[in-house]
């Protein structure tokens, strides 16, 4: 599946425009992609010129910040957090990230059936190509090794904002890495 600017910028804005996101792209210069993510987090440029959602982007807490609302972290703390997923997973995560506290029952506030949203989804990966890799913050471990279960009562996290809860997408390509990331203090 190809997908074009217009498409990508659409399904990004519809998803979550109601949540509190970062979802952006930058280039992927390193073996070691965490070492993008830190650049990602500091707002370098979407390598394409496409438009993600940055909600913190004009908050004056960026002038001594530049990453806010992340925290500085070093590669090591942020690659410690991070663990890979699925592409199932990630198409679930991405639903689940349309609003606070990182569940599919999010959903509800759309109009569009889940299979309609679960296409944009789609849409949004298909950016990466199939050859992507998926990573999270989120711990809900499925009853596979690599997967999100988000049927369970239970999830944690590890932040890597300022904020009390912080959950997240990185996608990996060759050439890019993406981020969709979602705050809130419950």
């Amino acid at each position: 599946m190809s997908v074009d600017q217009e498409s990508w910028e659409a399904a990004v804005r519809h998803l979550y425009e109601d949540a509190y996101p970062y979802d952006a792209t930058g280039p992927r210069r390193h073996e070691d992609w965490v070492l993008d993510v830190l650049t990602l987090m500091a707002r370098v440029p979407d390598p394409r010129g496409w438009s993600g959602l940055d909600d913190a982007a004009q908050m004056p807490e960026r002038e001594t910040s530049p990453t806010y609302p992340f925290a500085v972290h070093s590669r090591d703390y942020v690659a410690a957090r991070l663990q890979e997923i699925d592409r199932s997973s990630a198409e679930n995560l991405l639903l689940a990230l349309t609003d606070d506290c990182c569940t599919l029952s999010n959903l509800k506030r759309f109009t569009e059936s889940e299979d309609e949203l679960r296409d944009m989804t789609r849409t949004i990966l298909a950016r990466y190509g199939d050859g992507a890799r998926y990573h999270t913050n989120v711990n809900m471990p499925g009853h596979v090794r690599g997967t999100l279960d988000f049927t369970s009562s239970s999830c944690a996290y590890s932040p890597l904002s300022v904020h009390t809860e912080d959950c997240g997408l990185i996608v990996v390509s060759d050439t890019e890495v993406g981020m969709f990331w979602n705050f809130s203090d419950c």
